[in-house]
């Protein structure tokens, strides 16, 4: 029996929400889930029906949700039901909605030097099977800086300041790039990458999603 997952995308296109969906449908088909995509958010409405999937993946930036969407969401990952997902499609989503940023466990704040520039993840070995394998890797992208819930689990960091700007004057610090935490029963899964949609060509990102 195929396993259940749910995309749903949309808010502010230049993250490519569309692009984005398509490399996790087809990801998430090679491993045999059946997925469903949606481009409403009242696609989280009915609690009962996400309570039958095994994962949710949210594909939406900066956008507006309601608590009526927001509450079956956090209903359903809170009875079991995993949630994953990247870059401002689950953690720049609704700065509104302080629920959903408890849920996620990290809000983006800032990404100094904008998109193109070159940065390492380095990988936290021992962390977690999820990133078992993966050594340190190179992208050229937004480095996101991220503000977190103390109790995520970090699987992977990258060091600011790469560019020189009002926060290097702090030193360099370790800023979470991927990590997972428990909501009730359910688990969460983030991972900071993911800007445009060829990011995911690098192997390491795409591997880190799976």
């Amino acid at each position: 029996m195929k396993r259940k997952a749910l995309i749903v995308w949309g808010g502010w296109l230049g993250h490519e929400p569309e692009q984005v969906t398509q490399v996790f449908k087809r990801t998430l088909e090679e491993c045999n889930f059946e997925v469903e995509v949606s481009d409403t958010l009242d696609a989280f409405l009915d609690v009962e029906k996400l309570k039958t999937l095994h994962l949710i993946i949210p594909e939406w930036t900066m956008g507006k949700i309601t608590r009526e969407q927001v509450k079956p969401v956090m209903e359903a990952v809170a009875s079991g039901v995993g949630l994953a997902g990247c870059h401002g499609g689950m953690c720049d989503s609704f700065r509104e909605s302080v629920e959903w940023q408890f849920m996620t466990g990290g809000q983006w704040v800032s990404h100094p030097g904008g998109d193109g520039v070159e940065y390492e993840v380095n990988i936290r070995r021992g962390s977690s099977p999820i990133v078992e394998g993966i050594e340190d890797f190179k992208v050229k992208s937004e480095q996101y800086y991220v503000h977190v819930d103390p109790a995520i689990e970090v699987l992977a960091t990258t060091r600011f300041p790469v560019v020189n700007w009002y926060h290097a004057s702090n030193g360099c610090v370790d800023v979470p790039v991927v990590w997972t935490k428990r909501w009730g029963h359910g688990r969460v899964f983030y991972n900071s990458l993911g800007h445009h949609a060829d990011v995911f060509d690098i192997r390491e990102a795409l591997e880190i999603m799976k």
